[in-house]
C-alpha cells in the first residue's frame, strides 16, 4: 500500500491524475470510477487535462435503486456533469437504478464486470470504513448486490437532497470481492471526518467491520490522503 500525503483535496486531485495518467501509459483500458464530494477535484483535473478517454471504458462502483439517470442526485447525473460530458469514454456503465428485479441487475452487472476487467478502480471512503456501499459487515466475496444504507451513510449522502426522507435507502453496489480483482486501486479520502476510517484501513486488523481493511490483501493499492485525513496515522 503506497500512501501519498498532501496539503489538501486539491493538490491530492493532481496526484490522482499523475495514477491515472500512469494508468493510460500502462496500457489499462477499463476505470472503475467512484462518485461524492471525494473525488470531485480529481475529475476537475481530468477535464483540465489533455487525457483522451475515447479508446477507453468506465464502470461505476454504484448507483441509488429508485432514481432515474437524468435525476439531478443519480450518479449516473453526477458522472455526466463531473467527467463524461468533458471526457466521452468510448463506452460508460452503472448500475441501473431503475431495474425492475433486483437480482437480474445484479447478474447483468457481474457479467459486464468480467467482460471488462478493471484496471485502475478508483474509491472513496465512508467515515465507518465502507468502500462503494459495502457497508461494516459485508463479505469480502461479494459481488454486485443491492445494499440497504446504513443511517450513518444516508446521514452523510443527506447533504446533497433539500430533505433527508429524500435520500434513497437502497443502493446497488460492486461487491468487494469484484473490487478487489481489479489491476490497480486508488483510494482517496479527505478531511477531518475520514481520519478515524483511514486510521483503521491501514493500520487497524483487516476485519469485515471496516470493509476498507481488506485493501491491505491487495497487491497494488494507492492511498491519497490529505493532512487532516492523516492526522491519526502513526
Amino acid at each position: 500500500m503506497k500512501v501519498i500525503k498532501v496539503k489538501d483535496q486539491v493538490e491530492g486531485g493532481k496526484e490522482a491524475l499523475k495514477v491515472f495518467k500512469e494508468a493510460l501509459d500502462n496500457g489499462v483500458k477499463v476505470f472503475g470510477l467512484a462518485t461524492g464530494s471525494t473525488p470531485e477535484t480529481t475529475y476537475d483535473e481530468l477535464v483540465k487535462s489533455d487525457i483522451d478517454f475515447s479508446n477507453s471504458i468506465s464502470v461505476n462502483l454504484d448507483e441509488y435503486v429508485g432514481l432515474k439517470p437524468e435525476d439531478e442526485q443519480s450518479y449516473a447525473y453526477f458522472m455526466k456533469e463531473h467527467l463524461f460530458n468533458a471526457k466521452p469514454f468510448a463506452k460508460s456503465f452503472l448500475p441501473n437504478g431503475m431495474a425492475e428485479d433486483a437480482d437480474q441487475e445484479c447478474e447483468r452487472y457481474d457479467k459486464l464486470l468480467e467482460e471488462y476487467h478493471v484496471g485502475l478502480q478508483l474509491l472513496g471512503i465512508g467515515r465507518n470504513g465502507h468502500i462503494g456501499f459495502n457497508e461494516p459487515g459485508s463479505s469480502f466475496d461479494g459481488k454486485t448486490h443491492k445494499v440497504a444504507l446504513t443511517q450513518s451513510t444516508i446521514n452523510a449522502n443527506s447533504r446533497f437532497f433539500d430533505n433527508e426522507e429524500d435520500v434513497p435507502k437502497y443502493a446497488y453496489s460492486m461487491g468487494i470481492g469484484t473490487i478487489m480483482k481489479s489491476d490497480t486501486i486508488l483510494l482517496e479520502a479527505f478531511g477531518k471526518n475520514k481520519a478515524e476510517a483511514v486510521k483503521a484501513m491501514i493500520e487497524g486488523p483487516v476485519t469485515p467491520e471496516v470493509p476498507a481493511s481488506v485493501l491491505q490483501n491487495h497487491p497494488d493499492v494507492v492511498v491519497i490522503i490529505d493532512e487532516e485525513a492523516a492526522s491519526l496515522l502513526k
